[in-house]
C-alpha cells in the first residue's frame, strides 16, 4: 500500500520541480525584456534629447543592457 503512495509523491515532486523552473525562467525572461526594452526607450529619447543625427545612446544602451541580462542570466543558471 505503501508502494503507489510513495511513486505519486516522487511524481507530483517531480512536477512540481519543473514547474518552478518554469517560472523562474519564464520569469526571467520577462525581466530581461523589460530591461532590454527601457535600455532602448532612454536611448531614443536621450538620442533626441541631445539632437543626434546617428543613435549613440540607443545602440550604446542597448548593447550595454543586452550584455547586463546575459551576465545576470548566466550567473543565475545552477552550477552543475
Amino acid at each position: 500500500m505503501d508502494q503507489p503512495k510513495k511513486k505519486s509523491e516522487s511524481s507530483n515532486q517531480q512536477k512540481q520541480s519543473q514547474l518552478n523552473s518554469y517560472l523562474r525562467y519564464s520569469g526571467l525572461a520577462f525581466q530581461m525584456m523589460a530591461v532590454i526594452g527601457l535600455a532602448v526607450w532612454g536611448g531614443m529619447k536621450l538620442d533626441a534629447w541631445l539632437g543626434m543625427r546617428f543613435p549613440v545612446c540607443l545602440v550604446t544602451l542597448t548593447l550595454m543592457s543586452v550584455a547586463a541580462t546575459l551576465v545576470i542570466t548566466i550567473k543565475s543558471l545552477p552550477k552543475e
